[in-house]
């Protein structure tokens, strides 16, 4: 049995931006060193059909593989998840596809569960503005042919003064077990667009449930003030628990009223906060 049909439901029709950008990291540092033994993304590359100057000139990109599945998921109507691990066993490459099996399901599930059940918001808060290229294409994962979006499991709101925190909640949630993918403005964001509508379709759109990082100094912010509030009307009385307040630090001013009806993840408290990660972690994994 292959390990293409040994996966636990069938993935040929899946499409491959579904694959987010964990496995398509951990494809790169199997594929892009060049090996004399085992196939490495030159070999993946001529099987998807690139020509030998197109391979030629992939040597110079700092990630080949990362580049070759972007360019065969825009040309290749035949891109799919399946498709792509067929190729790998071709190459005689069933390590990798052992190895990222699990993450490989994962991110498969959550694409399926995304097509079932789409974000949660009310009628009156979804504009009836078009879906034009500036609303489509504005993470640095997104399909820029305008198929399925980047999605994310939470939407992080916080200040540019508490990103150090921020980056560990990077480590914590994305880069363990927990394997949580988070929207974190300042890295998965592409420049150049309107923040007010970039952020609102994050929000309503893209992500599962919002991360609000409360600090003194977020209270003084006019854009996690918007935030917040756009959050709260997509899911008014804390209906499907969007929103999730996290507090790090001591604070001199007062708590946001306008978070203070819903359950507060503290950072502060230290007799819990070996939990802290596992308990903001399973939050986020809501169904």
């Amino acid at each position: 049995m292959s390990s293409v049909t040994a996966l636990s439901f069938d993935i040929s029709n899946i499409p491959l931006v579904a694959l987010n950008v964990n496995v398509r990291k951990k494809l790169g540092l199997f594929l892009n060193p060049r090996n004399t033994v085992a196939a490495d993304w030159m070999s993946i590359a001529e099987i998807m059909g690139f020509s030998y100057l197109e391979i030629t000139n992939y040597e110079n990109c700092q990630n080949p593989t990362r580049k070759i599945l972007e360019d065969w998921q825009a040309r290749c109507p035949d891109a799919k998840v399946g498709k792509l691990l067929s190729i790998l066993e071709e190459a005689d490459r069933k390590d990798v596809v052992e190895d990222l099996r699990e993450l490989i399901e994962e991110d498969c599930r959550k694409y399926l569960s995304w097509q079932k059940e789409p974000p949660v918001q009310v009628p009156e808060v979804d504009s009836c503005v078009p879906r034009t290229p500036e609303r489509s294409r504005i993470t640095l994962e997104d399909d820029p042919d305008g198929g399925m979006p980047e999605l994310f499991d939470a939407f992080i709101c916080y200040c540019q003064s508490d990103f150090t925190f921020v980056n560990e909640m990077i480590q914590q949630l994305e880069q363990t077990e927990h394997k949580l993918k988070l929207c974190v403005f300042d890295r998965d964001v592409l420049p150049g667009s309107c923040v007010w509508t970039i952020t609102s379709e994050l929000i309503e759109k893209r992500c599962k449930r919002m991360v609000v990082v409360i600090s003194d100094n977020y209270l003084d912010s006019d854009a996690c003030d918007f935030q917040t509030k756009f959050a709260l009307s997509l899911c008014p009385g804390a209906r499907s628990k969007r929103l999730i307040p996290v507090v790090y630090k001591s604070m001199k001013k007062p708590f946001p009223s306008i978070l203070r009806f819903l359950t507060v993840c503290d950072y502060t408290r230290p007799c819990t906060q070996a939990w802290f990660w596992i308990r903001l972690a399973k939050a986020l994994s809501l169904p």
